[in-house]
């Protein structure tokens, strides 16, 4: 008999193979987000899961602990415990974002060039729909701010509060979720020390002064321009400083 060559050349990648917590997670995710299971609805107790599942307790327990991080699911333990689909809140973004800006060891300048991708786009929409409450927001962390005298970090939080109050003012949901996640590493980019001195905190004071009059005044345009001048500037600033402790 002649043996049958063997092929030398054969394409192939490695095979993926999921695990069984990650399938049923994947399962169940999806029936969530696609509304089959509804906010409030009680998802079957571990037991009737791994039956119907085909799959051990320990699996599902895991799939369960994966919808749970990703904020689908609240589970109770306890005799009346059990799993019960939520809505997701802006918490598990900040987590996850929190912890990809930690462990990529992210600059400070990739953090405040996001605001400054963010925050004019912000502006004009917080011209166009801002109400009372979102204008005392406003004007109350612009006081503080002013205020703040040589207390640095009560000028930092007031800084903070004020940008994030512009893109509340904005009533973007997913503006407003994406800025709350990053709003504690914008404020360490902006923990400099040296940086914020007298004549920085009246700049940025004017600077707000300024795109405050162009929301109030509801000039779309306007607020986007001076704030994207105002978070310009700053990046600016950062960056030079940055690149001077680069070559020290």
């Amino acid at each position: 008999h002649r043996t049958k060559p063997v092929l030398q050349m054969i394409d192939l990648s490695p095979v993926f193979v999921p695990k069984a917590a990650d399938v049923l997670a994947e399962t169940l995710r999806e029936q969530i987000l696609n509304g089959r299971l509804g906010v409030g609805s009680l998802l079957p107790n571990e037991r009737e899961l791994s039956e119907r599942a085909g799959l051990s307790r320990t699996s599902v327990r895991e799939a369960l602990r994966i919808l749970e991080v990703e904020g689908l699911i609240a589970t109770r333990t306890g005799r009346n415990g059990g799993s019960e689909v939520v809505r997701p809140t802006s918490a598990t973004l900040e987590r996850s974002i929190g912890i990809f800006i930690r462990g990529q060891n992210i600059r400070n300048q990739s953090v405040l060039e996001v605001r400054e991708a963010i925050e004019p786009q912000a502006a004009r929409l917080a011209a166009l729909h801002h109400q009372a409450d979102d204008w005392a927001a406003l004007v109350q962390a612009h006081d503080k701010l002013l205020h703040a005298g040589e207390d640095i970090p009560v000028f930092l939080q007031a800084n903070l509060d004020w940008h994030v109050s512009v893109v509340r003012a904005s009533h973007n949901e997913l503006l407003i979720a994406f800025i709350a996640a990053i709003s504690s590493s914008v404020y360490a980019a902006t923990d400099l020390a040296g940086f914020n001195s007298a004549d920085v905190r009246h700049a940025v004071g004017v600077a707000h002064q300024r795109v405050m009059d162009a929301i109030e005044a509801r000039n779309a345009d306007s607020a986007a321009r001076r704030m994207g001048r105002h978070v310009g500037a700053y990046v600016s600033s950062v960056a030079s400083r940055e690149d001077v402790k680069a070559a020290a």
